[in-house]
C-alpha cells in the first residue's frame, strides 16, 4: 500500500500565509484536507502564530526599541545603528515566516576580475526577507525597491536554500557598511538549511539618504567575514552601490534587497 502524501512544512507555511496563486492555493488546501492530519497541522501553525503575536505585539517591540535607543551602547566595528530588541523566531510569527515562491530566483556569483555571472535556477534559492515593524499593525513584508524612511524598524531574515554558511551586510547612501550577521567571530555564520529564519535583532534605519541595501552572501563551505566586508566597502560610495554586485570569489552566492529611502 502506498503511503499517503504529506504536505511538506515549507508548503504548509505558504498555505497558512496565502502565498500561492489562487488556483495553486485552492489545490494545495484540497490536498491538505485529504491528509489524515493535514488540517490539524495547518490549524496548529496558525494558532501558534496568533499566540506569538498576542504575546509579542508590535507596540511592545516599538517601546523596547525606544527604550534601547535611550541607553548608551558600546561601539562595535562596522555597526552604526542601535540594534532593536531581538524579535521572535520567524517560524512562530506567520507575518515573519515567508518561504520562497517556486519561480526562479536570480543569484549572482562574481569571480575577481570578471563580470557578474548570473544564473537562474528553478525552485528554491537563497533569499533575503525583510519586514517593517509597525506600532499598531502586523509586520509588513518589504519587496525590493520598497520605500523606507529614517526611524523604520526592520527585521531581516534569510532563506538558505541548502547553503550552510552566510554573512549579511548592508550599504547605505552615505557609503556606510553595516555587518548584521554574524554578530561576532571572523567566520560566516552557520545557516539553518531550510525555511525562513529571522536574525536575532531588528534594526532601526538611520537618516542616510537615497537607499538602504541588504546583501546576503552564502556558500556550502565556511568563508571569512572579512572577504564580504572588504567587497562591501569597495562598492560603498560608488554611483551603482545600490544595485551592483559585490566582487567576490566564485564559490560565494549573493542576493540583495534594496529599500529606497524617502525624505
Amino acid at each position: 500500500m502506498t503511503s499517503p502524501h504529506r504536505t511538506p512544512d515549507w508548503l504548509l507555511e505558504r498555505i497558512a500565509l496565502g502565498e500561492l496563486p489562487p488556483g495553486e492555493l485552492a489545490a494545495a488546501r484540497a490536498r491538505l484536507a485529504e491528509e489524515p492530519d493535514g488540517l490539524a497541522r495547518l490549524a496548529a501553525l496558525e494558532a501558534d502564530s496568533r499566540a506569538t503575536l498576542e504575546t509579542l505585539p508590535p507596540a511592545r517591540v516599538a517601546r523596547e526599541v525606544e527604550a534601547r535607543a535611550a541607553r548608551p551602547d558600546a561601539a562595535r566595528p562596522f555597526f552604526r545603528r542601535s540594534p532593536a530588541w531581538g524579535l521572535v523566531p520567524a517560524l512562530a510569527v506567520a507575518a515573519l515566516f515567508v518561504v520562497l515562491r517556486p519561480s526562479g530566483q536570480v543569484e549572482t556569483g562574481v569571480a575577481p576580475g570578471n563580470g557578474p555571472e548570473v544564473t537562474r535556477i528553478k525552485g528554491l534559492a537563497p533569499r533575503l526577507v525583510v519586514h517593517r515593524q509597525a506600532a499598531a499593525a502586523r509586520p509588513e513584508r518589504l519587496a525590493d525597491g520598497a520605500a523606507a524612511a529614517a526611524g523604520d524598524v526592520v527585521q531581516v531574515g534569510y532563506v538558505a536554500a541548502g547553503r550552510e554558511y552566510g554573512v549579511i551586510v548592508s550599504l547605505d547612501g552615505n557609503g556606510a557598511v553595516t555587518l548584521h550577521a554574524p554578530e561576532e567571530g571572523a567566520q560566516a555564520m552557520p545557516l539553518a538549511p531550510s525555511g525562513t529564519h529571522a536574525l536575532p535583532r531588528a534594526y532601526e534605519l538611520d537618516d542616510a539618504p537615497y537607499f538602504e541595501r541588504f546583501i546576503f552572501v552564502s556558500a556550502h563551505a565556511p568563508f571569512d567575514v572579512a572577504v564580504v566586508l572588504a567587497a562591501a566597502q569597495a562598492l560603498s560610495g560608488k554611483p551603482d552601490a545600490s544595485s551592483a554586485p559585490l566582487v567576490l570569489p566564485g564559490n560565494l552566492t549573493q542576493v540583495s534587497l534594496t529599500l529606497e529611502k524617502q525624505e
